[in-house]
């Protein structure tokens, strides 16, 4: 049976820590009316709420675990559900992270009759990520941001994890490769243009 997904414009944005998506992902949500779906934010929230989803959720981050994903995508599909007959679409903001979880938010995408329209995927070299984030350390408060072999291994960390992610939408024919380096206006038209093809 064929599925008819709705019209709607529902991107990825992929980078390294210290690459601009959370706030290349702010400005295209703005610009395009989209739903910024970060799932950092989406813990705080359920946190804060004490729902059931950030009640289960907090019983693995006081034992130091990770929030399974399924958690995480029944937190995405609360949003998916509470958002899409509101905004234009969704734009996904440092997730998926494993091919894991792009499956499973495919399969939730199908479920809603969504799709993802495109994953965009910023360029950084390695040693502009260490100085964006060792210089953000100054102001961040974030430990993990001021010390540069930890700043290191998280860069390496994200290639190893989300290689293969890149590598499961190249195949669908969803994937491209934009130069993350440069003024914050030129790369979000770098995007614009990306998203407009």
């Amino acid at each position: 049976m064929q599925q008819f997904f709705k019209a709607m414009l529902n991107i990825i944005l992929f980078g390294p820590p210290g690459s601009g998506k959370g706030t290349q992902a702010a400005l295209l949500a703005e610009e395009y009316e989209l739903k910024h779906i970060s799932t950092g934010d989406l813990l705080r929230v359920q946190l804060e709420a004490g729902t059931p989803l950030g009640l289960e959720a907090r019983k693995f981050m006081d034992a130091g675990a990770l929030v399974p994903d399924e958690v995480v995508i029944e937190m995405i599909a609360t949003v998916l559900r509470d958002f899409s007959s509101e905004v234009n679409g969704f734009i996904f903001d440092g997730f998926p992270r494993t091919v894991a979880q792009a499956e499973a938010l495919d399969e939730l995408m199908g479920k809603h009759q969504l799709d993802i329209s495109k994953v965009l995927s910023l360029q950084v070299s390695e040693e502009e990520l260490t100085q964006r984030i060792l210089e953000r350390g100054k102001t961040s408060g974030r430990s993990d941001d001021r010390d540069e072999a930890t700043v290191r291994k998280r860069i390496q960390e994200y290639e190893n994890k989300t290689a293969p992610v890149a590598a499961f939408y190249e195949a669908q024919g969803k994937l491209t490769l934009i130069e993350g380096e440069g003024n914050i206006d030129s790369i979000t038209d770098a995007l614009c243009v990306a998203i407009s093809i």
